[in-house]
């Protein structure tokens, strides 16, 4: 079952840089056999990606796939059992020591947005944004508002700095989310199903700021069952399961003509379903 556009309007492209990235421009993240267990269980089985600066990756697939494990694994909230990871020039092999300055070299650069908000209710919308910003980056309390105030407009919700989280609906919240990571100036974007606990309707409005995102020009790579998202909006495409990698590429080719079975049976499944 074909599936429409996300939103009207001019397209982003789907040309890929993944495969081989100029020397001039570095690759944004850079996964090289990256593995993930847990006792005798493989969640992650030999994954390499390569994610191009201002590029946006989308990564679909069923559940218990490893999806949202190699998206914390990119920025070590889970640390792989064997591989190398890149992101910005901050390379980490897993298998050494890993010191205290490389993690936090490596997770100045990213910044993640996950299914649950994780807002602090007693804050105000303004200082849910402007505190981080003063506690990871040493910013004064009125720089760190101002930079706050200029995100929430950015993600239109200018009008709620001075509201608390639980008097805003849930894509609310969660734009507020990604006000507050986008203010600690990350190189990288993360998304972990960031619509999966919202309404449809409500989902959208998420959507469109990580377009504008996309957009911009922002690295991004997201989990996402949203498959319009997936193939309007990203600039390539990585289909998992059962912890490895499927099939990569032109989302408009793969959504068009999958290569693998495992991955055409996934794709009706989840089209049909609609």
């Amino acid at each position: 079952m074909p599936i429409p556009p996300l939103v009207t309007g001019p397209q982003r492209s789907n040309v890929s840089q993944m495969s081989s990235p100029s020397p001039e421009s570095r690759p944004a993240i850079l996964l090289d056999a990256v593995e993930k267990r847990f006792g005798d269980h493989t969640v992650l089985d030999n994954v390499s990606l390569t994610v191009g600066g201002g590029q946006v990756v989308a990564l679909i697939g069923p559940s218990g796939a490893g999806k949202s494990t190699l998206l914390r694994c990119i920025n070590l909230l889970e640390r792989p059992s064997a591989g190398t990871i890149m992101v910005d020039g901050v390379t980490i092999h897993v298998e050494h020591v890993i010191k205290a300055k490389e993690l936090a070299a490596l997770r100045s650069r990213v910044g993640m947005v996950f299914q649950s908000f994780n807002l602090f209710p007693h804050m105000t919308v303004l200082r849910n944004v402007a505190l981080p910003q003063q506690r990871v980056l040493g910013r004064s309390r009125a720089e760190a508002e101002e930079r706050a105030n200029v995100l929430l407009k950015r993600v239109g919700l200018g009008d709620k700095a001075r509201q608390y989280p639980g008097r805003c609906s849930g894509g609310q919240q969660q734009r507020i989310a990604i006000a507050r990571a986008l203010a600690l100036d990350p190189k990288v974007m993360l998304f972990d199903e960031p619509t999966s606990a919202l309404d449809p309707e409500v989902g959208l409005e998420v959507l469109c700021v990580m377009r504008e995102l996309a957009d911009d020009g922002m690295t991004m790579v997201v989990v996402t069952h949203e498959m319009q998202f997936a193939r309007d909006v990203s600039d390539h495409l990585v289909v998992m399961a059962e912890g490895a990698v499927l099939e990569e590429g032109d989302p408009h080719e793969i959504f068009a003509a999958p290569t693998r079975p495992r991955t055409r049976e996934f794709l009706r499944a989840v089209l049909d379903r609609r």
